[in-house]
């Protein structure tokens, strides 16, 4: 019984673990943290209900990912990004996203073009919006983004472009909403349409041309804006 009860132990601990780490991901991903942003451990175990040592663990993990940093005062934060990081990251986001937008024409189901279909247009009605929300406009952007790499039906390829949006994923989308010029002028509601379309037409190239379009599009914005560091 006492063996069976401390198996229960690890397993929920693992659990809670995972769960933490997941919620601080996806907030990372969809920009609700921005460069530079300090965690309080305390505040976030208090918010999901948990105690500290599964937080401590999802910040380990994510430290780990380079997507939090530890100051030399201990406190958590994520990290500013360099104009080089940024450039290296957008070199290796047009080959490897664009390769995801490939296989997504490729592969996609019909239920994949309805999820997309409703993301794009969610987006687009943020950037005709006369005052646009910019939280719904990153969130619909991001969706969209994934809902294009899962239909590759490639989970591995899928993590991969996570990893690489937990380190650029604040800077794009704290630009996004620092800019809302970027959502009328920004193109990404134009390159949006054409991946979706090559994607439903099963336009292999097509679909990596308008990914590639669309990233280099914001890449250009955000240089231009000299946030970087």
């Amino acid at each position: 019984m006492v063996a069976a009860l401390a198996q229960v132990g690890r397993i929920e601990r693992v659990t809670l673990g995972d769960r933490v780490y997941d919620e601080l991901r996806e907030l990372i991903i969809g920009g609700e943290l921005a460069p530079g942003d300090k965690l309080s451990l305390r505040s976030v175990a208090d918010t999901l209900g948990v105690s500290i040592m599964p937080v401590r663990e999802a910040v380990s993990r994510l430290v780990a990912d380079e997507a939090l940093e530890v100051l030399p005062n201990r406190a958590v934060c994520v990290p500013a990004m360099t104009r080089e990081k940024f450039r290296e990251l957008t070199r290796i986001r047009l080959v490897v996203e664009g390769f995801a937008a490939e296989q997504a024409a490729l592969n996609r189901k019909e239920a994949d073009l309805r999820v997309m279909a409703a993301f794009d247009a969610t987006f687009r009605r943020e950037a005709r919006s006369g005052a646009p929300d910019p939280k719904r406009a990153v969130r619909a952007n991001k969706d969209l983004h994934f809902a294009i790499y899962r239909a590759s039906r490639m989970p591995s390829l899928v993590a991969i472009v996570e990893g690489l949006w937990l380190k650029i994923g604040p800077v794009l989308n704290l630009d996004l909403k620092l800019s809302p010029e970027r959502l009328a002028n920004g193109g990404a509601e134009i390159q949006h349409a054409r991946a979706v379309a090559a994607i439903a037409g099963g336009d292999a190239a097509g679909a990596r041309a308008a990914l590639a379009a669309d990233i280099e599009g914001a890449a250009a914005f955000i240089e231009a804006t000299g946030r970087l560091a």
